[in-house]
């Protein structure tokens, strides 16, 4: 208990306090992360794991049911990695971001394992190879859904890769390797998982608490000009 304690706080101190979220259709996301990020999927020779940096997250527009979300630089004039996700849900939305990680073995980099959207209460869950979520189930102990595709490719962007990803196989392995019928349950963040809630740069509550200073102001110089008509 205390090692998947210390994960989790590990996990929460990976993500700086800042985000920007720009565009609703593709849900476009700008996430800094302070150390690395392991992530699943399709990626670019040596990107397996994100370094310390800036990224851009976007849902790519699918003609299938399938959820795929595309990793880009912060200029976004490349795309990192191409990534299946599953959707996931939260039983309230919040007005931030909210990013969760999977455990990992002791000194392994945190893994991305769902990202939530303000105002929504879905969100993406991200599918990482057979061998990773085998990894990841037993650690876990529980079943992880799992997809047999490629890891590594000179252009994750390219069309036969997202192909794939929407024609991969889906397959939740349990906690000793083995194939499971069930998959597992959704997610629900605010119940015993690793989360980083990312604040937006103007809070909400320092704009309530902004306009409550001008209506005390008001009401004293109300007040005032009463004793002078007086």
């Amino acid at each position: 208990m205390r090692t998947r304690t210390l994960l989790a706080v590990c996990a929460m101190a990976l993500v700086s306090a800042s985000f920007s979220f720009a565009d609703d259709w593709n849900r476009k996301v700008e996430l800094t992360f302070s150390g690395p990020v392991a992530i699943p999927a399709v990626h670019q020779p040596g990107w397996g794991v994100l370094p310390a940096g800036t990224y851009v997250f976007k849902i790519f527009s699918s003609l299938t049911d399938r959820h795929i979300v595309q990793i880009y630089s912060k200029d976004e004039s490349t795309v990192i990695a191409t990534v299946l996700a599953i959707p996931n849900q939260r039983l309230e939305p919040t007005d931030k971001v909210v990013i969760t990680f999977r455990e990992q073995a002791a000194g392994e980099p945190a893994a991305l394992r769902a990202m939530f959207y303000p105002g929504r209460t879905s969100g993406e869950e991200f599918v990482y190879p057979k061998f990773q979520a085998t990894e990841m189930a037993k650690i876990a102990n529980t079943a992880v859904v799992s997809s047999p595709v490629a890891e590594e490719v000179a252009m994750p962007e390219a069309p036969e890769v997202v192909a794939e990803l929407e024609a991969a196989p889906l397959t939740p392995i349990g906690p000793t390797g083995e194939e499971v019928l069930t998959p597992p349950a959704p997610l629900e963040v605010a119940v015993n998982e690793p989360a980083a809630v990312l604040p937006q740069t103007a809070s909400p509550l320092a704009l309530a608490g902004l306009m409550g200073l001008l209506l005390v102001g008001a009401g004293l110089a109300l007040r005032s000009a009463e004793k002078r008509i007086c």
